[in-house]
């Protein structure tokens, strides 16, 4: 009988390495001396030493493919916040997922890293200093995160010391940096279209925002402690820059540093998620209709309008974390990524 040969330690596959935080940890990894392939629906650049596989995530023979001779799998891959495709969370976030786990095992990958959010706890109410010991959402707020609890739960419970199959779910918040398709461009577009003059509620409320190397950092720290006898086996970790912050001050920062004007008049919090709720009700009975997208979803503005940010205690005595880049830094070389953006450009 021959015997199999194992992957050497140093030798990974991103999956979703082509979106904004998978590209970032393809590089770093890089860096750090792994020999590093990518699994995505697409090749978006290029990079020495990296192997692209182009595939549907759901496509078990495609990842196997991708997988051989590989003792990580990092799962980056998801849809992004915001969209109310269903069925499109279901098939990327559920179905594929199932699909890697499969795949992971054929192909004897000995850990998975799940990019998981913090969302999973989060219901649209004040979460101060969450621990990772929080419930579920029993009511998710949208698709994803509804889709993302699922995800979590499916990876967590795969993970099995007895077949050598261990596994671990990163739950990162608010990710911003270099390259985002999301935060930055969203928050520049309403800003030109007049749509960023209101402050939703006091103004007082404290989030969690990341820079996407501290959450490489973190991806990267639960690799290399993921083992057998070690406290991360089938636990969820969250990742942060550990420096809550007021979210219209972090807004206004990156408005203000672009050449925009800051928002200063507030609308009281529950009018305003009232009226998006009653517009996301009519955005659902026109449908069939017409597509129509109000500006602010009732997720939007609660994540607009409540207290969360989350404790990394577990993190920092479990892997050693500590973030990388401090959040004042962070925003300046996100600002300053961004020279196509400002005002006037």
């Amino acid at each position: 009988m021959a015997t199999r040969i194992r992957p050497s330690s140093k030798r990974c596959t991103v999956i979703g390495g082509s979106g904004f935080l998978g590209r970032h940890l393809v590089e770093r990894l890089v860096d750090r001396g792994y020999t590093v392939n990518v699994f995505d629906i697409r090749q978006a650049y290029e990079l020495p030493g990296v192997t692209f596989y182009q595939g549907d995530l759901c496509d078990k023979l495609a990842l196997v493919m991708a997988l051989k001779e590989v003792s990580i799998v990092f799962h980056c891959a998801s849809p992004a916040p915001g969209s109310d495709d269903g069925a499109l969370f279901q098939r990327v976030n559920i179905d594929g997922t199932r699909t890697v786990i499969q795949a992971c095992h054929e192909a004897g990958v000995q850990k998975l890293i799940l990019t998981s959010s913090a969302s999973v706890v989060f219901e649209g109410t004040d979460i101060k200093n969450g621990k990772e010991d929080l419930p579920y959402a029993k009511k998710p707020i949208d698709y994803y995160t509804e889709t993302k609890i699922k995800q979590e739960k499916l990876v967590l419970e795969a993970c099995s010391k007895e077949k050598g199959f261990l596994t671990v779910a990163i739950r990162p918040h608010g990710i911003f940096g270099p390259r985002d398709p999301q935060l930055v461009p969203i928050l520049v577009d309403t800003a030109r279209r007049g749509k960023m003059k209101f402050i939703i509620g006091d103004g007082s409320n404290l989030v969690d925002f990341t820079y996407v190397e501290n959450v490489v950092h973190g991806h990267i720290l639960a690799a290399e402690h993921l083992k057998a006898d070690s406290p991360l086996c089938g636990q969820a970790y969250h990742i942060t820059n550990d420096e809550p912050v007021r979210f219209w001050d972090f807004m206004s920062q990156i408005l203000v540093g672009l050449g925009y004007s800051a928002p200063r008049y507030h609308l009281p919090y529950a009018l305003v998620y009232g009226i998006a709720l009653l517009l996301w009700f009519i955005s659902l009975i026109l449908r069939p209709l017409i597509q129509f997208k109000p500006t602010f979803s009732p997720m939007r503005v609660a994540l607009a309008g409540t207290h969360h940010y989350y404790s990394c205690a577990r993190a920092k005595q479990d892997m050693g974390y500590r973030p990388l880049v401090p959040l004042q830094e962070a925003v300046v070389r996100t600002v300053e990524s961004y020279p196509h953006l400002r005002n006037g450009e």
